[in-house]
C-alpha cells in the first residue's frame, strides 16, 4: 500500500512538471493526479494570500488597540483603497489565462509580449486608481458617511493611494503571471517577508518606536504603502534576474493587439470584482449609519472572512491556470475534470473553515477587543453573533470564487459578469438592506443578504461551467480525426 501511494504521488508530480511547467502535450491526468496537481499549485498561492491577509488583520488589531473609532476609520479607509485597486486588478487576471493557453499551445514566444503588455496596462490602470482615491472626501459625504469619520478616512486613503501602482504590479500582474510560468513560490516568500516587515513598521509607526516617527492611526497605511512597493520591486528583480525564467520577460515593445486582448477578456472580470467589492463597501456604509459598535463588529467580520477565503481563491487561480493550459493543448475533458476536482477540494475546505469559525468565535473576538471592558460589550455581542452568519457566507463565497476561476480558464467572462451583478445587487444588497433596516436585524441582516446573494451566484456559475465544459468535451469527441 505504501509503495502504491508513493508511486501515485511520483506519477502525479511527474505529470505536473510536464503539464503546468513545460510545453509538452500529455495525456489526460487521472482524478487523483488532478487533485494532487491542483493542491501543489494552489499551496504557495494560498500561503502567499494568507500572509497578505495577515497584514490586514495585523493592521486591524493594531488599530483596535487605539479604540473603536480608529478601527472603524482605518478599516473603512483600507476597504475603500482595496475596492478601487481590486476592481482594476481584475483586468490583469486575463494575463494568467493568456500565458497558460499560450504555453499549452506550445507558443511560448508569445509570453514576453503578454508580460510587457500587462506591465504597461498595470501602470496605466494605476493612474485611474490614484485619481479616484484623491476624491475620497466627496465620495464618502455623498454616501452619508458620518462627518466625524470622514476626515480620518480621507487622511488614511491619502497615504494608501501612493501604493496603487505597486499593488497593481505585485498583486495584479505578478500574481497572474508567475503561477502561469511555474514561479508561484516567489509570491509565497515575498508575501511572508512583506508580512513581517509590515507588522514591524506598523507597530513602530503607530507608537513612534525604534527611531520611527509617531504617526498614530496613519502608521499602518504608511507601512502598507512601503511594503507593497518593496514586494513589487522584489518580484520584478526575481523575474528578470533568474536564469530559468528571465526568457519569459525578455524586452519587447508592448503589443497593442495583445493589450486589447487582455482588456477584452479582463474588463468583465474587473466588473465582477467591482460589483463584489463595491457591494461590501456599500454594506460598510450602511453599517456606518447603524453606529460605531455595528461598524466595528462589521470590520472584525470583514477582516476574518478573507482568512477563510485564501484557500478557495488559490484553488480558483490554480484551476484557472490548469484549465487554460488543457484548453490550449486541446484536452477539454481534462479541463472539465480539473475544474470539478478544484470545486470539490474548495467546498470541503470551506466547510471545515466555517465549522472552526463557529466554534472559536468567542476567542476570535477577544483578539480584537477587551471583552471585560463594559464600553465594548455591545460590539462584542454583535461581533460574536455576526461570525456565525459569516461562517455560512464563507462556504458560498468560496464556491462562487472557484466557479468564477474555472470559467475564466475557459475564457468565459461576460456571462459570469451578468450573473455576479444580478446576484450581488439584485439579490444580496436589496435583501440585506430590507432585513437590516425595515425589519431591524441590523448588521446581521446585511450579512444574511450577502450569504443568500452569493449562494445564488455560486449555483449559477457552477451550472454555467458544467454546460460549457460538457459541450466542449462532446465537440472534441465528435470531431473527426485528422
Amino acid at each position: 500500500m505504501i509503495i502504491d501511494k508513493k508511486t501515485t504521488i511520483d506519477s502525479c508530480q511527474s505529470q505536473l512538471r510536464r503539464t503546468v511547467f513545460s510545453r509538452a502535450t500529455v495525456a489526460e491526468p487521472s482524478l487523483p493526479c488532478h487533485a494532487a496537481d491542483t493542491a501543489l499549485l494552489a499551496a504557495p498561492l494560498a500561503i502567499a494570500q494568507l500572509s497578505q491577509v495577515g497584514m490586514s488583520i495585523t493592521d486591524a488589531l493594531l488599530l483596535g488597540s487605539l479604540g473603536s473609532g480608529a478601527l472603524a476609520a482605518g478599516g473603512l479607509g483600507a476597504n475603500l483603497f482595496f475596492t478601487v485597486v481590486s476592481l482594476l486588478q481584475g483586468v490583469l487576471t486575463s494575463v494568467s489565462v493568456s500565458v497558460s493557453h499560450a504555453r499549452g499551445a506550445q507558443d511560448e514566444q508569445r509570453v514576453p509580449d503578454i508580460y510587457w503588455a500587462g506591465f504597461l496596462l498595470s501602470l496605466l490602470l494605476s493612474i485611474s486608481a490614484f485619481v479616484l482615491l484623491s476624491f475620497a472626501r466627496p465620495i464618502l459625504l455623498a454616501v452619508g458617511t458620518p462627518t466625524l469619520l470622514v476626515q480620518d478616512i480621507v487622511e488614511y486613503t491619502g497615504v494608501l493611494r501612493w501604493a496603487a501602482a505597486g499593488s497593481l504590479i505585485a498583486t495584479g500582474l505578478m500574481r497572474s503571471f508567475l503561477p502561469a510560468i511555474g514561479a508561484a513560490k516567489w509570491l509565497l516568500w515575498v508575501a511572508l517577508g512583506g508580512g513581517f516587515i509590515n507588522a514591524f513598521l506598523s507597530y513602530g509607526l503607530i507608537h513612534g518606536m525604534w527611531g520611527l516617527p509617531r504617526m498614530g492611526f496613519l502608521g499602518p497605511a504608511t507601512a502598507t504603502t512601503f511594503t507593497v512597493w518593496l514586494s513589487a520591486l522584489t518580484l520584478i528583480m526575481l523575474l528578470h534576474m533568474r536564469r530559468h525564467f528571465r526568457h519569459f520577460a525578455v524586452l519587447a515593445l508592448p503589443s497593442m493587439t495583445i493589450m486589447r486582448e487582455l482588456l477584452e477578456n479582463g474588463w468583465p472580470v474587473a466588473i465582477i470584482y467591482g460589483v463584489e467589492t463595491m457591494l461590501f463597501l456599500a454594506v460598510g456604509m450602511v453599517v456606518g449609519i447603524l453606529g460605531t459598535s455595528s461598524l466595528a463588529s462589521h470590520q472584525i467580520a470583514t477582516s476574518i472572512a478573507p482568512v477563510g477565503l485564501v484557500v478557495p481563491v488559490a484553488i480558483g487561480q490554480a484551476a484557472n491556470v490548469r484549465i487554460s493550459f488543457f484548453s490550449g493543448t486541446g484536452h477539454p475533458l481534462a479541463a472539465r475534470r480539473a475544474g470539478f476536482v478544484a470545486f470539490v477540494l474548495g467546498v470541503c475546505f470551506m466547510t471545515l473553515s466555517a465549522l472552526v469559525l463557529v466554534l472559536a468565535r468567542d476567542r476570535i473576538v477577544r483578539l480584537y477587543l477587551h471583552t471585560g471592558d463594559p464600553h465594548n460589550s455591545e460590539t462584542v455581542d454583535l461581533a460574536t453573533s455576526l461570525l456565525v452568519v459569516t461562517a455560512l457566507f464563507l462556504i458560498v463565497d468560496g464556491m462562487q470564487t472557484i466557479a468564477s476561476g474555472c470559467l475564466r480558464g475557459l475564457q468565459d467572462t461576460r456571462v459570469p459578469m451578468i450573473i455576479a451583478a444580478f446576484g450581488y445587487w439584485g439579490i444580496a444588497f436589496p435583501i440585506g438592506y430590507m432585513v437590516a433596516l425595515p425589519f431591524d436585524f441590523g448588521v446581521r441582516g446585511l450579512w444574511w443578504g450577502l450569504a443568500i446573494g452569493l449562494a445564488t451566484v455560486a449555483l449559477l456559475m457552477t451550472l454555467r461551467f458544467h454546460d460549457l465544459s460538457l459541450r466542449s468535451s462532446i465537440n472534441q469527441r465528435n470531431r473527426p480525426a485528422n
